[in-house]
């Protein structure tokens, strides 16, 4: 997969998640790269819902739209 096929994915990504937590900000969202912990963490905060369900809600959206390397594994 070359460069712009990963950004393509990414891209992907991102929208879906927009689309599965529509109340998430840009900068919300831009955590499930980075800081995976926070990023959790406002779900439970804004849905209600267990780290565990956000992880497992997370892998299947990048298991049908991800390349894989988000970042999004808990530290």
């Amino acid at each position: 997969m070359n460069k712009d096929q990963v950004a393509g994915k990414t891209d992907q990504l991102v929208g879906k998640i927009k689309e599965t937590w529509g109340k998430l900000t840009d900068d919300e969202v831009a955590q499930f790269r980075g800081n995976s912990q926070k990023f959790y963490g406002v779900l439970r905060e804004k849905y209600g819902i267990a780290q565990e369900e956000a992880e497992k809600q997370m892998k299947e959206l990048e298991k049908k739209y991800g390349s894989g390397s988000s970042g999004t594994k808990a530290a």
